[in-house]
This record gives C-alpha cells, structure tokens and sequence, in this order.
C-alpha cells in the first residue's frame, strides 16, 4: 500500500448520490444514528459516481496500489467504513476509496485494515525480485502490527500479488518498460525500487 491523497468531491455528487440515498433512507425509516438493522441492503446509488472515482484517483486500486482498466469491469467503491455499521457514511464521498473488485471482497466490513488516506508510504517495504510485502521493521509495534494486519486481511502477500508485483519490477528491470511507466502502473514498486536506488 502507499498512502492515498483524497480528492476533492465532484459537483454531481451531491444530487446524484447524497440526496437520493439520503431521501432512500428516510423513506423507510431508516435511522443515521444506529447500525443498519441486520440484513438490510440499501440502495447502491453510490455506482452512480463509479466513473468519478475511477478518474479522480487515476485508476488505482488504494489497497493493491497498481493501475486496473475500469474496461475490464474491476472497478467498485469501497465504504472504507462499513455501511452496517455507518450507515450515515453510505452516502459520502469521503467514505469512498476505490478498489479492485478483489480487493474489495477481502475488506468486507472487517475494521483491521489501514485507511490509504491514513497511511504513509514508508510503512510498507517489498523484497523487489519476490514481490514479498512485510511491514516497515522500524515501525514501532502498535503500528507495525497494524501493517501485518492489513497485509493478512487482504491477501497482498498472497502468491498472486507477490507475483505481479516482481513481474512489474522485472519488466522494468528487463527494459521492457520505463520508469515512469513503472509509476504509472505500479506505483508502489516504483516507490520501492526509488527508496532502494534501482531506478
């Protein structure tokens, strides 16, 4: 992972998906003060702001930080925090990371995951030619146990995503691409080979 600026709210946001989720919501009595009742779905108005998402944050996934083409139909906003337990959050922007259908799947509405927006870059290091992810060692513990935990909850040092991740750092290596390709794709491998001097 590296660390996510937030961007700004786009003008649409607002008629297009507050104010109709909101106006669902009080329509069925549903409070902003409690949990949502178990087994309650609400509706998905947040789709509507997908194409936003997806071109405000230039197309990368905020927990597998590399670049997916939304063509490939990957694309879903995450509710950083749950909507069974905000539900006053479903509706806001500022709740929205975008991710990979994948990734998404993993968080769930698990609450040990660090927020891209929180999160500092330097606090996640990668063996370049595994692709092997694993908390800064620095760290101090609270926080490095924080990093493990993200790391586990969704799988970013499983086999697959150690291996794109070298593969993205070989075909680098190999010439098969440049540096600044490298950053546009795979932004925390190119973070990783700059902090290492492989660039």
């Amino acid at each position: 992972m590296i660390h996510v600026a937030p961007q700004p709210e786009p003008a649409s946001f607002d008629k297009d998906v507050r104010q109709k989720g909101l106006a669902w919501l009080k329509e069925r009595g549903i409070s902003l003060e409690q949990p949502l009742p178990a087994g309650v779905k609400i509706r998905d108005y947040w789709r509507a702001c997908l194409g936003d998402l997806y071109s405000s944050y230039e197309g990368y996934c905020a927990y597998l930080a590399v670049s997916f083409e939304r063509i490939i139909g990957g694309a879903t906003v995450d509710h950083f925090i749950a909507k069974s337990r905000r539900v006053d959050l479903a509706y806001e922007w500022t709740n929205y990371r975008l991710a990979c259908s994948r990734m998404n799947s993993r968080k769930r509405d698990y609450d040990d995951v660090l927020d891209p927006f929180e999160t500092k870059t330097s606090w996640f290091r990668l063996e370049m030619v595994t692709g092997h992810i694993y908390p800064n060692k620095s760290l101090p513990i609270h926080e490095r146990d924080a990093v493990q935990s993200t790391i586990n909850r969704l799988g970013l040092d499983d086999a697959g995503n150690r291996d794109l991740r070298a593969h993205h750092y070989g075909d680098y290596r190999n010439g098969d691409y440049s540096a600044d390709y490298l950053k546009r794709q795979s932004p925390f491998v190119w973070s990783e080979a700059k902090r290492q001097g492989l660039l």
